[in-house]
């Protein structure tokens, strides 16, 4: 880049959801760049804290923070910031969240429970968001209408089913939370 030329603008992008319901996975399938992984393995000391039901695979967790990037454009990069799931780490999605334009809140049908910090955390930031249903192993046993009534979410948050693996449903959750965004009501100057 040269002096006359712009830093390009940036977009960010805040992943969340509970623990074990394929955050870190969604960053690395539609990140251009090898995605910043903080993951650690689960040892003993997480019995009792860390709980894997319905996860009971799982070797490894998110312990600070994922991040990918997506340039649109020389004038537009999207980054993407992975929260992780556990509350003993919720703490850090304050400091995560500054700066986010919107929000995606991944969850699983297997443990929707796990989704409500998620969406009680960008509800009462008046952050807009969209949610992503990770069907693992292209599963899913609820149909849209019985998981938004049970996330109780508001008629206009936008609610997609896919394999967070794929980078194809990855796209489409962004783009479902681009048009959204430009969907919200333009701020009133005060």
């Amino acid at each position: 880049m040269t002096s006359s030329q712009a830093a390009p603008a940036a977009v960010k992008i805040l992943i969340a959801g509970g623990f074990g319901v394929g955050k870190t996975t969604l960053v690395g399938s539609v990140s251009e760049v090898a995605p910043l992984r903080t993951e650690e393995y689960l040892t003993r000391a997480g019995i009792g804290v860390d709980f894997l039901d319905g996860v009971d695979a799982k070797e490894t967790t998110t312990v600070a923070l994922d991040f990918g990037r997506i340039t649109v454009s020389p004038e537009l990069v999207v980054y993407l910031f992975g929260t992780p799931g556990q509350e003993r780490f919720w703490f850090m999605w304050n400091d995560l969240v500054n700066g986010v334009l919107g929000g995606v809140v991944i969850a699983d049908t297997r443990r929707l429970d796990s989704s409500f910090a998620s969406i009680d955390f960008y509800e009462s930031r008046g952050i807009p968001f969209v949610v992503a249903i990770n069907c693992f192993d292209g599963v899913n046993t609820r149909g849209a209408e019985e998981i938004r009534s049970a996330l109780d979410l508001d008629a206009q948050v936008p609610l997609l089913i896919g394999d967070v693996r794929s980078r194809p449903f990855g796209r489409d959750v962004l783009l479902a939370l681009i048009d959204h965004l430009m969907n919200q009501p333009a701020a009133v100057p005060v």
